[in-house]
């Protein structure tokens, strides 16, 4: 459009000079069309703002000078089209188009004047070209409008989606937080608590056994401190960390969780394949709990983990033979009702065992299954699907 404007204007001057040679007002023309184009190369350093006072003044002064150049010289009338777009891109909708009108106006009277003679064409086709690129003009810079607020839209969706899905990353991870510090330290705490009292309660009658306890004790608080520093470290079982398996580490678990009155004994079946990372620390974990429940609820001498690996899963057995429970029970005890083994449905803040488990395996597409009765004990069951991995060249 700046282009444009120059080479109209330089046209015109060239136009006037070849048909007015020596005319008196040809110093005028001159004068007035260097103006002219030193105001309009000065239109974009006096204000970026298009309301700005200082823009609409320099606005009024191209259009003032054009008009007394137009009035001296008609056929200068033909600058007025990039000032139609200038006054467009300048002013408001309404007084934007008034200025058009009056452009329009001075290039009708121009051209009928340079044609001394009544002229229809010269009459009607500058108002309908004006209004014709004043219609395009307002109707792009109406959707330029729309296109802006539905990116503005969109940045503000993405911004709302992003701090949305920040809030249930941080919420996840607190409830995995949550689990893993229930299913380590809490229930490493809560075993040293029932053998330090134990070994109070004989500490006079039963020396040996009151430091057997602490001995024991002391274990599990190496233990839970090696738990605590991997807990920080990045959140691996610390029985994982030699890279024996989840078979090893449960065995390690059952041997560990035996003494003070409950005995656990750890079998497997099948032949375990290599399982991620999070598989086995979930099948850890929920042994963990499980067994934490049995020792502190289910008032059981016996325990045993089993852990089989069959060709698409693998199952997770904790089964104890202690005091058990209704299983329909197990569900509202959940909530607050009733004590169970191996289920971590217990009332109060300890409540997180049940519904950790049942959670690390719904993560991992597993299932949870509980059977008890009354006085028969508990068996709870996870199993997790492995799915194979498909080659990428075969995908």
């Amino acid at each position: 459009m700046h282009t444009a404007f120059f080479l109209l204007l330089g046209s015109s001057l060239a136009r006037f000079l070849m048909r007015h040679p020596g005319e008196p007002r040809t110093p005028w023309i001159i004068a007035l069309s260097v103006s002219l184009a030193l105001l309009y190369v000065l239109g974009p350093t006096v204000g970026a703002r298009p309301t700005a006072p200082r823009r609409l003044i320099w606005l009024s002064l191209v259009v003032a000078v054009w008009v007394v150049i137009v009035i001296l010289a008609p056929s200068f009338a033909w600058c007025a089209v990039p000032l139609f777009y200038t006054g467009l891109r300048t002013l408001p909708p309404r007084a934007a188009l008034f200025l058009v009108a009056v452009l329009t106006a001075f290039v009708v009277v121009a051209q009928l004047k340079l044609a001394g003679s009544f002229d229809p064409i010269l009459l009607f086709a500058p108002p309908a070209w004006a209004a014709v690129a004043a219609a395009v003009f307002l109707y792009m810079q109406r959707q330029a409008a729309r296109q802006r607020e539905l990116i503005d839209d969109l940045i503000r969706t993405r911004r709302e989606l992003a701090a949305t899905e920040r809030r249930e990353g941080t919420l996840a991870e607190r409830q995995r937080l949550s689990m893993e510090i229930h299913d380590t330290l809490a229930q490493g705490l809560s075993s040293q608590q029932m053998l330090l009292q134990a070994a109070d309660r004989v500490w006079d009658a039963d020396p040996a056994k009151a430091r057997t306890h602490v001995r024991t004790a002391e274990s599990i608080t190496e233990h839970g401190l090696a738990e605590a520093r991997r807990f920080v470290h990045d959140l691996a079982p610390a029985d994982l960390a030699d890279g024996g398996g989840v078979a090893q580490a449960l065995r390690a678990l059952a041997e560990r969780e035996s003494g003070a009155g409950l005995t656990v004994r750890f079998h497997a079946e099948g032949a375990p394949p290599p399982l991620p990372d999070r598989v086995s620390s979930a099948l850890l974990r929920i042994a963990q709990g499980a067994l934490a429940n049995v020792r502190e609820h289910a008032d059981a001498t016996t325990a045993a983990v089993t852990l089989t690996f069959l060709d698409d899963q693998v199952v997770l057995d904790v089964a104890d033979d202690g005091r058990g429970f209704a299983p329909g029970a197990a569900s509202g005890a959940a909530a607050g009702a009733g004590r169970s083994a191996a289920t971590g449905a217990t009332t109060g803040v300890r409540g997180h065992g049940l519904p950790a488990i049942r959670a690390r395996a719904h993560q991992l597409g597993g299932t949870l299954t509980i059977e008890s009765a009354p006085g028969e004990g508990a068996v709870l069951s996870v199993s997790i699907p492995l799915i194979p991995l498909i080659p990428l060249e075969t995908q």
